[in-house]
């Protein structure tokens, strides 16, 4: 019932959002959001996604199992056939689609110096501009645009910090190449674990998406850990990654959105945008149709 009442309102919502979206308190505002893509093949296609105009960047979920000589794309039942022009066609639009690594699952690690480098070889060969002979390019050749970490476990000996660096090398910005955006999506909560930190503290990050959503200790301390994360990284951006789904604990409702969240995030010099997991709920509730005013 809650779901019901949330999508009647939402188009009265969304009108009067293109009203006040303009007197959004913070004077920082980016129109900037990105959307997760994979999780459930009742979301629609990529193409979909990218021609709702909702969104700024996708990041395709997830490349679940990796560090021990497996790699695993886990795109939820989605069919790879035609993912590869949906990409190109995003990127012509001018929206970038990115990779993520990690996940909710428990295969994948990165548990030295030569796992991290063969990740990087896998990522580069099957996803970006390697053509390497014997490695499978799921999307065929299609060149994606970066890479994220969203990882949800991990060991101290874990060299995300290698990876980051390696791909940071072929990070050709007026070269032959393209620019790859290099993004973490961590929890909240400051300081992020140290296989982690190891990484972002190269300061080659482009961007972190905080997630404030799913994780009972953000609910009540979020903002001060969001100021922890813009201060500790002044060069890289950061956007606030919400839930489209009220089921999940730490939605934010559109109102407080623009009444806390976003004149909260706002005032970092290095605010980016808005996060939101994922397309599947985000279809079902029109959350970004809202939101999208506020970022």
């Amino acid at each position: 019932m809650a779901l019901a009442r949330w999508r009647a309102a939402a188009s009265v919502m969304a009108l009067a959002a293109i009203v006040i979206g303009q007197a959004a308190a913070a004077g920082n505002k980016t129109g900037q959001v990105t959307v997760f893509w994979g999780r459930n093949k009742d979301e629609g296609t990529l193409r979909e996604a990218c021609d709702s105009d909702l969104y700024t960047m996708v990041i395709i979920s997830f490349l679940d199992v990796y560090g021990h000589g497996r790699y695993h794309l886990d795109l939820s039942g989605h069919p790879l056939a035609g993912i590869g022009d949906d990409i190109k066609h995003c990127q012509y639009k001018g929206i970038p689609v990115s990779l993520s690594v990690g996940g909710f699952g428990s295969g994948y690690s990165l548990p030295s110096k030569k796992a991290a480098l063969d990740l990087f070889d896998h990522l580069w060969n099957a996803y970006f501009g390697g053509n390497k002979p014997g490695v499978s390019r799921p999307f065929g050749d299609a060149w994606l645009d970066g890479v994220d970490l969203f990882l949800e476990r991990g060991t101290a000996a874990d060299r995300y910090d290698v990876l980051a660096l390696e791909l940071a090398k072929h990070n050709i910005r007026g070269g032959p190449g393209k620019p790859l955006h290099l993004t973490a999506t961590p929890r909240c909560g400051f300081p992020p674990a140290g296989y982690l930190k190891r990484a972002v503290d190269t300061g080659i990050f482009e961007r972190v998406h905080v997630r404030i959503y799913d994780d009972p200790d953000c609910e009540a301390y979020w903002h001060r850990e969001w100021d922890e994360w813009v201060a500790a990284y002044p060069a890289t951006r950061f956007y606030v990654g919400m839930t489209a789904s009220e089921m999940t604990h730490g939605w934010v409702h559109p109102k407080n959105v623009y009444y806390d969240v976003a004149p909260s995030v706002q005032k970092a010099d290095n605010y980016g945008g808005f996060m939101i997991w994922d397309r599947y709920y985000d279809k079902l509730t029109n959350y970004t149709s809202i939101v999208k005013y506020y970022a």
